[in-house]
């Protein structure tokens, strides 16, 4: 798990590599991240946008930017979390993400909440002991 603090905000971000999903012997992976979104503050913020820069380990760069995450601009509460699922297909091996939400505070101030930058890898082989 990758996580960082800015702003009062935590985000904790999970990757997982879906190989059902991936074709190897074609150059197509596939990784689904896991977004914990909480609210350390004394005030509700609501995620109003999202900037991702995707990475792969051919150096090809990728820039996401957008309204929400999967549809939704949610408020969150102090204390309270914002939990999501979302994925990213890359034509290499492994890569990078990072990013930041554009966050707004129930007095219309906005800020940036960074996404700790994560790595995108494929899983080790699992090996037979004797």
């Amino acid at each position: 798990m990758y996580k960082q603090v800015s702003n009062s905000i935590e985000i904790s971000v999970t990757p997982e590599y879906l190989a059902e999903q991936s074709i190897p012997e074609e150059y197509y992976h596939v990784w689904a991240y896991h977004v914990t979104i909480e609210n350390l503050g004394v005030k509700p913020v609501t995620l109003k946008s999202r900037y991702w820069e995707i990475i792969d380990s051919n150096g090809k760069k990728q820039e996401v930017e957008g309204m929400g995450v999967i549809g939704k601009q949610p408020t969150i509460k102090p204390g309270d979390r914002f939990t999501y699922t979302s994925g990213t297909p890359l034509n290499s091996t492994s890569g990078i993400m990072s990013g930041s939400y554009k966050m707004e505070s129930e007095d219309g101030n906005q800020f940036l909440a960074k996404i700790p930058s994560f790595s995108l890898d494929l899983p080790l082989p699992t090996k037979k002991l004797n």
